[in-house]
C-alpha cells in the first residue's frame, strides 16, 4: 500500500508539472469542455508562472503566520502570559471570523491592489490553526523531561529551547500543515483585487462561461494543496522520529 501511494503521489507531481510547463498537450483532454470553439486550454498568461506565484504568495503568508502564532502560542504558555490567552484567541480567530473577502475589502483601501492585501488575508486566515496547536502542544509536554532539566539546572529559555519545543514541534508542523493547505485554496481570491494566482484562470473561466479553464484552475490548485499537504507531513514524520530517537 506504501508504494502504491508514493507511486500515486509521483504521478500527481508529474502530471501537475507537465500541465504547468506544457498545457497544450492536455487540449484534447479538455476541448469537450468547451464547445463554444475558445481556447480549452487558458492562454491570457502562463499557467507555471501563475502557479509559482500562487505557491509564492502561500508560503510567504504561512511563514509570516506561522512566526507570529507560535510566538504568541509560546507567550501565553508562560505564567506570565497565560492571563493574554483568552485575548490571544479572539485576535488570532478574527481571520476565520470574517471571510476572506471581507478581509479583502478592508485591505484593499489600506494597501492597494495585488498581492499585498491577499497576503494580509491569508495570514489572518493562517493564524488560528498554528497558534491552537502551539498552545496544545506545549501543554501536552510531559513533566517527566521538564523536571529532569530543571534537575540539570536549564533555565526557562533553555527548557523551551531544548524541551518543550521539540517536543511539541510535531503538533506545531500539523498546525502549519492545515493552515498551508487551507490557504491554498483561500488564495484564489486574490485575483479578484489583481493578485497574481491560480484564481485569475477561475475567473477568467467564469466570465467566459468555459468550464475548462475553472476546471484547469481548480485542478491544478487542489493538486498543489495535495502535494503540499503531503511533503508537510513527510516533515512531520520525520520530526517525529528524530523525537522519537532523542
Amino acid at each position: 500500500m506504501a508504494r502504491v501511494g508514493a507511486a500515486l503521489k509521483f504521478a500527481a507531481l508529474a502530471a501537475l508539472a507537465t500541465f504547468l510547463v506544457v498545457p497544450q498537450r492536455f487540449a484534447s483532454l479538455f476541448a469537450p469542455l468547451n464547445p463554444s470553439g475558445a481556447p480549452p486550454i487558458y492562454d491570457q498568461g502562463n499557467l507555471l508562472a501563475l502557479a509559482l506565484a500562487h505557491l509564492g504568495i502561500v508560503c510567504l503568508a504561512a511563514v509570516a503566520s506561522a512566526v507570529v502564532a507560535v510566538t504568541l502560542g509560546i507567550l501565553v504558555t508562560r505564567d506570565r502570559g497565560a492571563r493574554f490567552l483568552p485575548l490571544s484567541r479572539t485576535l488570532v480567530g478574527f481571520g476565520q471570523t470574517f471571510p476572506p473577502v471581507a478581509v479583502l475589502a478592508l485591505a484593499v483601501p489600506l494597501v492597494g491592489f495585488g498581492e499585498k492585501p491577499t497576503l494580509i488575508a491569508l495570514f489572518a486566515y493562517g493564524l488560528l490553526p498554528v497558534f491552537e496547536n502551539t498552545v496544545a502542544g506545549l501543554k501536552a509536554v510531559p513533566a517527566e523531561p521538564l523536571d529532569a532539566a530543571r534537575g540539570m539546572g536549564m533555565s526557562a529559555s533553555e527548557r523551551l529551547r531544548s524541551v518543550e519545543l521539540p517536543l511539541a514541534l510535531p503538533m506545531i508542523l500539523e498546525g502549519v500543515r492545515l493552515s498551508v493547505v487551507i490557504n491554498v485554496g483561500t488564495a484564489t481570491i486574490g485575483s479578484t483585487v489583481a493578485a497574481k494566482g491560480l484564481g485569475e484562470v477561475i475567473i477568467a473561466g467564469l466570465l467566459s462561461n468555459n468550464d475548462a479553464f475553472v476546471l484547469q484552475g481548480g485542478l491544478a490548485t487542489g493538486l498543489i494543496a495535495v502535494l503540499l499537504y503531503e511533503a508537510i507531513g513527510v516533515l512531520e514524520r520525520r520530526v517525529c522520529r528524530t523525537s522519537r530517537i532523542a
